[in-house]
């Protein structure tokens, strides 16, 4: 097993310790019920990571939204990092990522039919959430809110990423880490996210004894599936066939990969399987996109072969380049997203999902009545 080594920065360790001893006294209060969590008679699954983002959380949400939207009345409630307003906001077709952050709008526009929500008061937000009616809503999913304990999660799925185990990691600023590892008891689930395809059974009895979790949680390994590209402009396109094809495609294109995540490594991995003619332009993750910035997207692409030439970005910043107005008209027509799903591996996805739907039907507002119903 081949991996990136983490990057410690060891003289920061003083600063960590800092940092970590008022997380966990943070921590403890909540423990000791000095700061109450608040419970709520529905089912909230939180999904959340240790680090500093680039765990893959957003298709770790949509994959539970595919899974229980069909069944249930699915709602998202996130703090919408970024966006340029306050309080909480139910987003709707005027929506944009400056008014409910990128990743809810991303959510939203994939899935028109759920209720995504957004609050950086998570009790507020669920609260709210609640009294919604025609139809009322049946589970809340918890987006980026392990550390946000004012609310109780029914369950909590905590992500880690292959490439830099929580394990292998440091609290903050000589690491990535928002809390210590010591953190993990109060997950459920635990996913091992963007493990490469090459994976040998001992590879995952290695991760399975460094990560050392307790008997009540369960551990799973899930990767990414990369479809079809798909035009950021499709009411642009020429034809049906310009406005998706397949990665294979860019064999023989140049391409520009525009990125603002915390970790393009995995993509630009994926996208070298097909070409190596790869020039990234990396931005920080959830990359406020200015006009220098627009500019500077065009000056690059330029130099790129005017004849064979294409525009790859993240479905997330695909949402902030398409609602951006300073954006280049002639740019439009080459820009194109990766979609990614998350895969479950081992043959486990069953298992997953028979979990996720236990604890939705263990615990939904309608369980008594169906147990009623059941005893008669």
């Amino acid at each position: 097993m081949s991996k990136k080594e983490c990057k410690i920065y060891k003289p920061l360790y003083p600063l960590s310790w800092i940092y970590g001893g008022v997380t966990a006294f943070r921590n403890k209060l909540f423990d000791w019920n000095i700061i109450r969590s608040k419970s709520f008679d529905i089912p909230i699954i939180c999904i959340g990571n240790l680090s500093v983002g680039g765990t893959g959380k957003t298709p770790h949400t949509e994959y539970l939204i595919n899974l229980l939207h069909q069944q249930y009345q699915v709602a998202v409630l996130s703090r919408g990092y970024k966006r340029k307003t306050q309080g909480y906001l139910l987003a709707n077709d005027e929506s944009s990522p400056a008014s409910i952050g990128d990743e809810p709008y991303q959510i939203k526009s994939k899935f028109p039919n759920i209720r995504v929500a957004v609050d950086e008061n998570r009790c507020h937000g669920v609260e709210q959430l609640l009294e919604l009616n025609n139809p009322p809503i049946d589970v809340i999913l918890l987006d980026d809110a392990f550390q946000h304990r004012y609310v109780k999660p029914g369950l909590n799925i905590l992500l880690t990423d292959y490439n830099r185990l929580f394990s292998e990691d440091a609290i903050l600023p000589a690491g990535r880490l928002r809390e210590s590892e010591a953190g993990k008891r109060r997950a459920r689930i635990v996913i091992v996210t963007k493990c490469p395809s090459t994976l040998k059974p001992i590879d995952y009895n290695i991760i399975t004894k460094k990560l050392n979790l307790f008997p009540y949680q369960q551990l799973y390994f899930s990767s990414f599936r990369y479809g079809n590209l798909k035009a950021v402009f499709p009411e642009i396109q020429p034809d049906e066939v310009a406005k998706e094809m397949r990665i294979s495609s860019i064999k023989e294109m140049e391409v520009l990969l525009v990125t603002g995540i915390a970790s393009p490594k995995t993509l630009v991995e994926k996208l070298e399987n097909y070409t190596n003619h790869i020039n990234l332009l990396s931005f920080d993750d959830h990359h406020d996109f200015s006009i220098q910035d627009m500019d500077l997207i065009e000056k690059e692409f330029n130099k790129l072969d005017a004849k064979n030439r294409i525009i790859i970005t993240t479905e997330k910043d695909a949402t902030r380049l398409k609602c951006h107005p300073h954006l280049s008209e002639v740019l439009k027509p080459y820009i194109y997203a990766q979609p990614i799903e998350v895969k479950i591996l081992q043959n486990q996805q069953n298992n997953l999902n028979q979990q996720i739907f236990g604890y939705v039907r263990k615990n939904s507002r309608n369980s008594s009545f169906f147990k009623s119903e059941n005893a008669q």
